[in-house]
């Protein structure tokens, strides 16, 4: 049999290998030791066995726009998520998990002429001919929830999702981000505003963040705002020349969104537009002067915005921002919400007050970096088994440990000392334990400190060992 590719004799087994053409062969070399016959023929039989062929094609990579969270960095976000879920659920606020997909007209309904819905959301038509969409933001999920499940009110709740935007990604801002947020429903005391507004601060402040400002405004009521849009539309018009081409569109169709464009040159050019606040009736005015008062009391230091508007079609009343200065990009917003006293009609239940605000996790964690706060926090695995004499007692005594609420990490696949000792220095615990052939024979473990320079070591009756590790490591 002529041979192609690589040949290698596997000794005792005497069996050859011989990669062909991408398929690996095992042949029986039979009693004459894999010498061909009289007739030229192998005395073995060649069997095929699974062997990839090596592509030649680029590795698989994350899409474009979007990242994998790896340890240690996934630990930062497990804790972010751990500090969020206690500061809001102190408040009374639940969890709601909605689907990742909506019909398309629930975030339609948030603004039809917004570019998250005209130009950044990934929609399709599934295969039963369902025109729906992957959730660009958080508000509007729960709201529909809200009107299909008719809960009691006011209804308290938060969640924590990843969302889908196609735009262009940028430091903390990707095609999928996530964010957390919440909302409350069913109440229109400016009390609640106050209430939403101060858990979002107070959980900035729990990550470790400070220089972090409250930007303030109102939007009025669904009247007001339809009185300024008119005034604001002509002001526009007289200084359109001045405006970022990519806003000047939006003049006839939503002015509001040229306030809130990040484009130099119009924010230049609408410095000393006509302000909301010039323009609210007395119910709006006693509601924002409410909401001020509240957070005066409470010690929130509030930056007035007349420029806050907030892109999305459903803001009335009460708008903030929380932004970080210690970002250095025009992305600087760490949290962003505001009263949407029209959006649960619009989606076909009563009319029905709420407020709310949604978080991006990335850009958080980002600031977090420039402040140096939340670092990530240790690992759960504080021991380590290092098992040199069949494996079994590594695999019984780290299942002990568990169950017993001590973390515990073991190596597999027979490594030898040296090699699970490196495991054990790489994992973060605290204490190795080490089963040699003479600890089973004694029936100890030796429990070695992975602490410090001097890493003592005790032997301990192997029935004594958990006991021995809780006060160890209490």
């Amino acid at each position: 049999m002529r041979q192609v590719g690589l040949v290698r004799w596997l000794g005792r087994d005497r069996l050859w290998r011989t990669r062909l053409n991408g398929w690996a062969l095992f042949v029986d070399p039979g009693p004459q030791g894999g010498r061909p016959a009289s007739n030229g023929r192998s005395a073995g039989r060649a069997v095929p066995v699974a062997s990839p062929v090596v592509s030649s094609s680029p590795p698989f990579k994350a899409p474009v726009g979007t990242r994998d969270v790896l340890p240690p960095e996934s630990r930062r976000w497990e804790a972010m998520l751990t500090t969020f879920a206690t500061i809001v659920e102190a408040a009374g606020y639940g969890l709601v998990q909605s689907p990742l997909f909506e019909d398309i007209e629930v975030f339609r309904r948030i603004g039809e002429g917004t570019d998250v819905v005209g130009k950044e959301m990934y929609d399709f038509v599934d295969r039963g001919q369902r025109h729906v969409a992957l959730r660009p933001e958080g508000t509007a999920p729960v709201a529909r929830a809200f009107v299909q499940h008719r809960p009691a009110t006011p209804w308290k709740a938060w969640y924590a999702t990843p969302c889908f935007r196609y735009e262009r990604p940028q430091a903390g801002r990707y095609r999928q981000h996530h964010q957390v947020g919440v909302e409350a429903i069913g109440s229109p005391d400016p009390d609640l505003d106050v209430e939403v507004i101060t858990v979002g601060r107070d959980h900035l402040a729990a990550l470790g963040l400070r220089r972090v400002t409250l930007l303030l405004n109102s939007m009025g009521t669904r009247a007001d705002r339809t009185r300024y849009t008119e005034a604001l539309r002509g002001w526009l018009e007289d200084r359109r020349g001045h405006l970022a081409e990519e806003d000047r569109d939006k003049i006839a169709t939503h002015p509001m969104r040229v306030l809130d464009s990040k484009r130099p040159a119009t924010r230049a050019a609408t410095g000393d537009a006509p302000r909301i606040t010039d323009h609210l009736s007395d119910e709006a005015g006693a509601h924002f002067e409410r909401v001020q008062a509240g957070l005066a009391s409470t010690g929130t230091d509030v930056v007035l915005e007349p420029r806050l508007v907030r892109g999305l079609d459903y803001y009335t009343h009460t708008t903030f921002e929380l932004v970080s200065s210690a970002l250095e990009t025009a992305q600087s917003t760490l949290v962003g919400g505001g009263r949407y006293d029209g959006l649960i009609e619009s989606l076909g239940g009563p009319p029905t007050p709420g407020i709310g605000f949604g978080s991006g996790i990335e850009r958080v964690l980002l600031a977090c970096d420039a402040e140096e706060a939340l670092p990530a926090p240790e690992g759960a695995v504080q021991v380590f088994v290092v098992d040199v004499a069949g494996g079994e007692a590594a695999r019984d005594l780290s299942i002990e440990l568990r169950r017993a609420g001590i973390g515990a990490e073991r190596a597999f696949d027979a490594r030898s000392m040296r090699a699970q000792m490196k495991a054990a220095d790489r994992s973060g615990a605290r204490v190795a334990l080490i089963i040699g052939e003479q600890e089973e024979v004694d029936g100890t473990v030796a429990v070695r400190s992975l602490l410090g320079d001097e890493r003592s070591q005790v032997a301990v009756p192997r029935q004594k060992v958990v006991a021995h590790l809780g006060e160890l490591l209490a």
